[in-house]
């Protein structure tokens, strides 16, 4: 079983269960097969700046981010059943507002195209140098 935990404030309009399926689907046709815990979170710019400043040592908003159990330098809890911790995908909501006005798409499909990629790249898919 593949558990994906949302946490957003509830006045980011984004369908908590839509995200969750779309995620899970993701993986899927990805191979994860075993159980594995994804988080995904939905931040304001301040958070988001705070996040660039402690893990990319940058002043500069990123629309999304990925942290592994490595990345962030800690343990991860893992549960019970040993699900496989895949980490967090963090998205500027604020920043993804932006993003969606400019290349007109509804937000929640913006928001949710950030969340596969910050996926994406927690599966080891990295930009190409």
């Amino acid at each position: 079983m593949i558990k994906v935990y949302v946490n957003k404030q509830s006045y980011y309009p984004v369908s908590a269960p839509k995200i969750k399926k779309v995620v899970r689907d993701f993986l899927k046709a990805k191979g994860i097969k075993s159980n594995a815990e994804i988080s995904i979170a939905l931040v304001g710019n301040s958070k988001m700046m705070d996040l660039c400043k402690k893990y990319l040592k940058e002043n500069t908003l990123h629309n999304v981010l990925s942290f592994t159990e490595s990345e962030v330098g800690q343990k991860f809890i893992y549960p019970p059943e040993n699900s496989i911790r895949l980490g967090e995908v963090v998205v500027c909501y604020q920043k993804a507002v932006e993003e969606a006005k400019k290349e007109q798409k509804l937000i929640e499909q913006k928001v949710v195209e950030l969340i596969l990629h910050g996926t994406g790249h927690l599966l080891g898919h990295h930009h190409e140098e």
